[in-house]
């Protein structure tokens, strides 16, 4: 498929984490440095509810569909909307499981997460996510107390993707966006127990990945300030102060992947116990 983008979106769908799925794509993605992908990130799809969702914003961004689903109606349900839709659609781990069925000679177990030991351990994963996903993008932020990690930041500092891939490793995340007019919410400012930290960027890097959204998401009236680098500059100043003021540590993610982002905060956090 030929594009005059330098975008596209890549759907992710996992029945777990969707862990595995983020390294293989990012490791296929990085291989094309002129383009930027979009990544729609659908952990934990186990029903046809769940699956619901993920065909709506499918239909809405269409791109390359990647998933690891191990019940096979919802497999087979995902594949036939993407054909219907005329878009490419791979399981990841099937030939994997391909090799791996006729050298050992005997059938998958088809569990969902399998990789995952049902432990203690495996269950903190659990919750994790279902905390991460539910206080994503500033969303219920009077119980700020109770995740491991906040993470702050303008748009597009991948404050998201970042607090998935930490949640994938047990680590209850919160993000809140640092918008320009907007004070952060209060309980930012008395929380105790989780480690706050802030992401950067250049503006160079943050107007470019803005610009791309804007154009994936078809918007022809926008505030021009949002892609606007002296603004951007402003923005990036007002959140350095933020953490500044609060002795919150800072990490520039201009040219830290996703899990080095994440690796950083892992160590503020082992340093902080």
């Amino acid at each position: 498929m030929t594009t005059q983008s330098n975008f596209f979106h890549l759907h992710l769908i996992s029945d777990s984490t969707g862990e595995t799925l983020v390294t293989v794509a990012r490791a296929a993605a990085a291989q094309y440095e002129a383009i930027e992908p979009i990544e729609h990130v659908h952990p934990l799809v186990r029903t046809d509810r769940h699956l619901d969702r993920a065909l709506v914003e499918i239909e809405q961004f269409p791109g390359i569909v990647l998933y690891t689903l191990v019940n096979r109606d919802l497999a087979d349900r995902l594949e036939r909307f993407c054909r219907d839709q005329g878009l490419p659609c791979v399981s990841v781990l099937a030939p994997v499981l391909d090799i791996f069925r006729s050298f050992l000679n005997v059938s998958q177990t088809h569990r969902a997460g399998a990789q995952h030991a049902l432990d203690a351990d495996y269950f903190r994963r659990i919750e994790a996510m279902n905390f991460t996903l539910a206080h994503d993008d500033g969303q219920l932020p009077h119980d700020l107390d109770d995740a491991d990690v906040v993470v702050l930041g303008v748009s597009r500092t991948s404050k998201t993707p970042t607090s998935i891939y930490l949640a994938g490793r047990g680590i209850k995340t919160a993000n809140i966006p640092i918008v320009p007019g907007i004070e952060p919410p209060p309980a930012l400012k008395t929380v105790s127990k989780p480690l706050v930290v802030g992401l950067i960027a250049s503006p160079d890097r943050i107007a470019q990945i803005r610009e791309n959204r804007v154009l994936a998401m078809g918007s022809k009236s926008f505030d021009t300030t949002y892609v606007d680098r002296p603004s951007i500059a402003i923005e990036l100043t007002l959140m350095r102060r933020l953490c500044a003021d609060h002795d919150w540590p800072v990490i520039d993610v201009t040219r830290r992947s996703i899990e080095e982002t994440a690796a950083a905060i892992i160590a503020l956090l082992r340093a902080r116990r």
